[in-house]
Parts: C-alpha cells; structure tokens; sequence
C-alpha cells in the first residue's frame, strides 16, 4: 500500500504535479462520440417537437428548450477536442475559452431545470389533473422558460469572471478557474451545486416519488400512461444518478485536493480523484446525448414515427434476406458444368 506523502511545509507540493496525459488520450474521442450521437439526436428530437408542437401540449415547450440547450454545448465540443488533441492547448483566445465553459454550464443547469419543469407538469397533470385542467396554458409554459433562462444565467455568469488559465500556462483553458483563484472558486461551486443540482434533485423526486404512490394506488389508470410515467422516472433516475451526480461530487472533491496542495499536503488520492473528474465531465457531458430519450418518452408522434421506421427497415431487412435465398439455386443452376448436365440426364432417361 502506498504511503500518505505530506509536505508540512508552506506552499505548493513539489513533485506531485498530475498527470495530463489521461485527459488528453480519453476526452477527445468520447466528445467526438457525444458531438455526433447527441447532435443527430436533438435535431431528430426538436424536428418532431416542432412537427407535433399543438399535439402534445405545453409540454413541448420545455422540451424544445431541453434541445436548444444540448444544442448549444454540442456545437463547442470541436473547439474542445481541438484543445485536448493538442494537450491543453487553446489557439480560440481567453474570451472565447470563457464562452465554451459557459455553454457547457448553460447546458447543464439548463437541462436540470427543464428537466424540473417537465417533472411537475407531469406531476400536476397525473396527481392534481382537475385543479389544473385548462390553467396552464402555453403562456405559461414560455414564461417560465424564460425564468428558467435567466436563473440558470445569472447562476452561472460569475463562473466568467474567474481565469481560466494559469501564467505559467497561458493557452491553458481550464474548465473551473487557475491554482491561485480555487479558495474563492470552492465556495461558489458548492452553492452552486446546492441551488442548481441538489434543490432540483429533491423537488423531482418528490414529484415522481408521489406519482409512483399514486399510479400504483389507482387501478383505473390508463396502463399506457402509467408505462410512459414509469419509463421518465427510470430515465431520469439514469440522468441524474449516472450524468449529474458524479460531476458535482467530484468537480468539488477536485478543487479542494487542488487548495490541499497549495497548503502543502499531498497525497496518491489525488490524482485518482483527478481522473474521476475527468470522467464525470464526460458523464456530465453525455447528458446531451441522453437527454433525447425525453422526446420518446414524453412525444407520441416521435415514437410513432421510430416504430414506423423500425418497422420498415426490418421488413426492407426481410425482404432483401429473401430475395438472396431465391436467387441462389438460380445462380447454382447457371454454374452447374455440362458435364454434371449431361450424367444426369443420362440417369434420368
């Protein structure tokens, strides 16, 4: 096992610099990866919303917002594996460095707070249905997007006002802010993680937690309602359990061994918990690729429309399989030598 190393002496801890090479090997392509599936998954899934935008109700609405925010993250995620690819190289400028960090945190909290929103209008339709039918209009819908906007804008817009690089390290672009600026930035990432991540946390599963007790009591309810209430639950428990909890624990975790280090204590934890947040960037990252699975579940056109696909491609599928199956004793009969020809006609005379 290996020993604690601590330095009691003042000052940044020598000899126990992180290793990079993790992130530049493992970030470009696993954002490659999400840069494709999310994007052709989102226009796909906003298409539909738009298609069906007075079938599916209010709704909609937040679900449109849910994709604009994938959308805008998705479409720095070049700039970034152009970064990584080159070791923490920036060649986009500071300012530009500081607009790519505030779209991944736009699209973070953003998709936490419509993810909100869609889980108390599922929660006010199923369990309070009569107290709410015709009182929520699309109006309402739209003013509170915007109200999601901008608290999401004005949580995140201190985060521009902390460096992103180092000077030592001058085309660095950190996704948190340099050494020297981590004690101030701790506390606000810990804030921001209670207002931003927890509180939705705990209103969603209030609201599903209810939902589930009261699908589960009522034997009248719609069995396809009931299935459709039951799959959100499970994706959402997926997004959250899967895409924001590690980031948040681990983004926070990495800025206090980051402090440690400074005050001169190190330890062979610190770069494992460097890696974990690397990888939870990643997961965090992933969010705009599954977030998409909210447009199956909470759209009937969009499943529809992937059943109808799914069913044309296995009978295009099937029939193909066939066609190839018939033309194979055709082609043996073309290839049969004349000699094989002439014996069995012999035998059959």
């Amino acid at each position: 096992m290996r020993e604690m190393s601590v330095n009691n002496t003042k000052g940044p801890c020598e000899g126990n610099l992180i290793n990079l090479n993790f992130t530049h090997s493992f970030l470009p392509p696993v954002f490659i990866t999400v840069f494709i599936v999310g994007t052709v998954s989102n226009i796909c899934g906003l298409r539909s919303v738009c298609v069906s935008w007075k079938k599916n109700g209010n709704i909609n609405i937040f679900m449109f917002n849910l994709g604009v925010a994938d959308l805008l993250y998705l479409f720095t995620l070049p700039f970034l594996v152009y970064y990584y690819a080159r070791e923490s190289d920036w060649q986009f400028g500071q300012p530009f460095c500081k607009v790519t960090r505030f779209c991944f945190n736009l699209n973070l909290y953003g998709s936490i707070g419509f993810l909100t929103c869609i889980s108390i209008y599922r929660y006010l339709g199923i369990v309070h249905p009569m107290k709410v039918m015709g009182k929520i209009t699309s109006r309402h819908s739209l003013a509170i997007s915007a109200l999601v906007w901008v608290l999401v804008i004005i949580q995140i817009t201190p985060d521009i006002f902390f460096d992103k690089n180092d000077e030592k390290k001058p085309n660095s672009c950190f996704d948190t802010t340099s050494t020297n600026l981590t004690r101030y930035y701790l506390p606000y990432s810990i804030s921001w993680t209670v207002t931003g991540f927890v509180l939705p946390l705990v209103i969603i599963l209030g609201c599903y937690g209810h939902i589930v007790v009261v699908l589960a009591k009522n034997a009248n309810v719609n069995p396809l309602l009931k299935q459709r209430c039951l799959k959100l639950v499970v994706i959402l428990v997926i997004l959250f359990s899967v895409c924001f909890i590690p980031y948040h624990i681990f983004r926070n975790l990495n800025l206090t061994t980051r402090i440690l280090k400074q005050d001169g204590l190190c330890h062979h934890l610190f770069d494992d918990i460097y890696i974990a947040h690397q990888v939870g960037r990643f997961l965090a990252c992933l969010n705009s690729a599954i977030n998409p699975l909210i447009y199956i579940v909470g759209n009937d056109d969009f499943l529809t429309k992937f059943q109808d696909f799914s069913n044309r491609t296995r009978m295009s599928l099937a029939g193909l399989k066939s066609a190839i199956i018939y033309r194979k004793p055709i082609e043996a009969d073309v290839d049969l030598p004349a000699d094989m020809c002439t014996s069995f006609d012999k035998r059959s005379g």
